[in-house]
């Protein structure tokens, strides 16, 4: 009885610093998404390998989610201006999917990139790829290791991805990340003005960063630990 006891306290002191911990983690998030910090680091993950210091001959198109998805319709969009500013390079759309059938999601990315100009006989694909270290491996098989190329993918993938194509052997690799641009538009209002209840609390309407950046840059944390994780683990096994 002695023992149950001991080791049901035990329990409780672990459950109270496990608390303890994830508030303390929670308060330095919220902290930290009022600084600029959060942008910096989603602006280093996108960045910090991109470049375009060559022409390329194949513009890759590395898949995220489903179709459609906000992930896969900004890299077809970034792809598709790719396209445009280099008309003689191929296309290759890295996503895994069924490609005999016409309402898979490689083939509605395919569909995304007609309807923004691209040749359809421009557009090739890879299908098996289930990860970027698999995708990169599969792209190395049917694209030339000298040729120049152009990676897409959406900023916080980024460096993972560059460095995965130059892993397996890649001479030439160049990036273009997907940001998303901030609306030019003045989102600030008078709360008084819109009628509603008049309350004892701070008017939000003049302040954006609680509104909106606070909640992007909560987002943004996430983001950058999951892909930290991501670049230890590929880096423990040899992948980048």
């Amino acid at each position: 009885m002695v023992k149950f006891r001991f080791k049901n306290i035990q329990f409780l002191k672990l459950l109270r610093y496990f608390f303890l911990l994830n508030g303390f983690i929670l308060v330095i998030s919220i902290i930290t998404a009022f600084t600029t910090l959060p942008y910096w680091g989603y602006h280093w993950l996108g960045t910090s390998k991109s470049e375009l210091a060559s022409e390329p001959e194949f513009i890759i198109l590395l898949g995220g989610g489903g179709m459609p998805s906000e992930s896969n319709l900004m890299r077809s969009w970034f792809t598709a201006k790719a396209a445009d500013n280099f008309p003689d390079a191929e296309v290759f759309i890295v996503m895994p999917g069924n490609l005999t059938d016409s309402l898979s999601t490689p083939f509605k990315m395919m569909s995304e990139l007609i309807t923004r100009g691209i040749n359809k006989n421009q557009v090739r694909f890879e299908n098996k790829g289930t990860n970027t270290r698999s995708q990169a491996l599969n792209c190395s098989e049917k694209i030339p290791l000298e040729k120049s190329i152009l990676l897409v993918t959406s900023p916080e993938h980024m460096r993972r991805a560059v460095l995965s194509f130059r892993k397996v052997g890649f001479q030439k690799v160049n990036a273009l990340p997907a940001f998303e641009n901030a609306a030019e538009a003045d989102f600030s209002f008078v709360d008084d003005e819109l009628g509603g209840n008049k309350v004892l609390i701070p008017d939000v309407g003049k302040s954006t960063s609680v509104r909106y950046q606070v909640w992007n840059h909560l987002k943004y944390e996430i983001l950058i630990i999951r892909e930290c994780l991501a670049l230890c683990y590929y880096n423990l096994r040899g992948w980048i």
